[in-house]
């Protein structure tokens, strides 16, 4: 939004070298909205605006670019405010930064970093990738239970500025073993000589962090946190994790979903970043399979040729046919991928989803073929001969296969993801265009069927 109401303004001002005036006006705006303005110019404007940034805010304002615009801006600094952007950004942050780099530029970076946080970068990418090691911090605050709320508030005076964030406060015994959480409100709440120990409860939720980052992201769904703590095996504080990395977590996985679910395999970059090359080896695999699937359709329609040189017609409606079965499938596989990764279903729910959509087909096709009918026996009484003295029969064997093809599109496309996932597989895989290739040869087959049931004699 704000690179609509501004960028004109911002753009005029750096073409016309006024940076004394694009200074004052990027004082006004937030490191969030700064970051969008960035995103959205040149690279050279980019790293121009960005040095115009004041000190205390280029931090936070990097924090908010995306891993290229981040990369952008630091090769056009020099080494020295490299550095010191690379020291002040969280550690979480940056490491989602320095995964996405090469490995060589990462020994680069990784030379620009103070001897402390080099440790603790290198200790964060040793964790596997997609793990909760990479997206903790170890930026928090922690303190003993045998202290007092005074002593708590001393410390997080003198150490606070430096946490991730201070809505918790951890508690943990000598060895750094983590005991407890407490919301910081109960400790402001409690009179001065309240000790820790009388605040928790020694009941707390932790992630390990050696746990897949979707573990994590369930865990904060569950419970409705903003942050929760990682520790390792023998129970040891090493860091915590907090709903923004959530929430990109989430965004990822979602837009993996969602393009699996169009047939495509995963896309490791963005959509504009990504190589032609790299797009037609992602999309062509699944555009061979669906290929070789429909020429089933075709075969099929092979098989009843001699019933089509015998009545043309029935060729009219072998689209409607095709697409009534395909759209009910995906409709189907749609609604219940999407409730398996949100948790509303689990396996054991087959029988009541498969109840739920045989009756949900039935009514649905059961609209649809009574259309087709109508739209068949209306023709026919508005354009006398358009389908022949045999257009009832006619109507009722498309009213009939429309019902039938819909009831078997909403049961394999609700059937075939659960049964993905029991054998262990990623739901997501049965695509809506791969159900609706599989049932467009059992909505001919159906189709025909009831052609030669109702037409046997009469035009067949």
């Amino acid at each position: 939004m704000i690179g609509n109401i501004i960028g004109p303004e911002i753009r005029e001002l750096i073409e016309a070298r006024n940076f004394s005036a694009l200074k004052e006006v990027l004082v006004d705006f937030s490191p969030a909205d700064v970051a969008e303005l960035i995103t959205d110019l040149a690279d050279e404007d980019q790293a121009v605006v960005f040095r115009l940034l004041p000190r205390e805010h280029s931090t936070e304002v990097v924090e908010y670019l995306s891993p290229d615009a981040q990369q952008v801006v630091l090769r056009a600094m020099g080494r020295e405010d490299a550095a010191r952007i690379l020291n002040e950004m969280s550690a979480d942050d940056r490491t989602a930064l320095l995964e996405e780099l090469p490995g060589t530029v990462v020994a680069q970076m990784l030379t620009l970093l103070s001897p402390e946080e080099r440790a603790v970068a290198q200790s964060l990418l040793n964790y596997p990738e997609g793990s909760v090691g990479r997206l903790m911090t170890p930026e928090f605050v922690s303190v003993r239970s045998d202290w007092d709320v005074r002593q708590v508030l001393d410390h997080i005076r003198q150490h606070g500025q430096d946490s991730e964030t201070l809505n918790v406060i951890y508690v943990t015994d000598e060895q750094g073993r983590l005991i407890d959480d407490v919301r910081i409100r109960e400790i402001l709440l409690c009179p001065v000589d309240t000790r820790v120990s009388e605040i928790h409860d020694s009941s707390f939720i932790a992630l390990r962090a050696t746990d897949e980052a979707a573990v994590a992201l369930e865990k904060f769904k569950k419970y409705d946190r903003n942050t929760l703590p990682v520790i390792d095996s023998q129970d040891k504080l090493l860091g915590i994790v907090t709903v923004d990395d959530m929430l990109d977590v989430q965004e990822e996985k979602t837009t993996e979903e969602i393009q699996k679910m169009g047939a495509v395999e995963v896309l490791d970059e963005p959509y504009l970043d990504a190589p032609v090359h790299e797009m037609v080896r992602k999309r062509a695999t699944w555009l061979v399979v669906l290929f070789i699937g429909e020429m089933f359709t075709a075969s099929a329609m092979g098989g009843f040729q001699k019933q089509i040189e015998k009545a043309s017609v029935l060729a009219l409606f072998v689209p409607l046919i095709m697409s009534s079965g395909g759209n009910s499938g995906s409709q189907a596989s749609t609604l219940i991928i999407r409730a398996l990764a949100v948790g509303e279903l689990r396996l054991r729910d087959w029988w009541r989803v498969m109840r739920k959509e045989v009756a949900s087909g039935l009514c649905l096709g059961g609209i649809l073929g009574l259309l087709g009918f109508l739209r068949i026996e209306v023709w026919s009484h508005l354009s006398p001969g358009s389908y022949g003295d045999f257009h009832f029969f006619l109507a009722a064997a498309v009213g009939l296969s429309i019902m039938g093809v819909v009831i078997w599109g909403t049961l394999s496309g609700s059937m075939l993801p659960l049964l993905l996932r029991r054998i262990g597989l990623d739901p997501a895989s049965s695509s809506a265009p791969f159900v609706a290739t599989m049932v467009d040869v059992t909505g001919l087959l159906l189709y025909f069927f009831f052609c030669s049931w109702f037409l046997k004699g009469s035009v067949l």
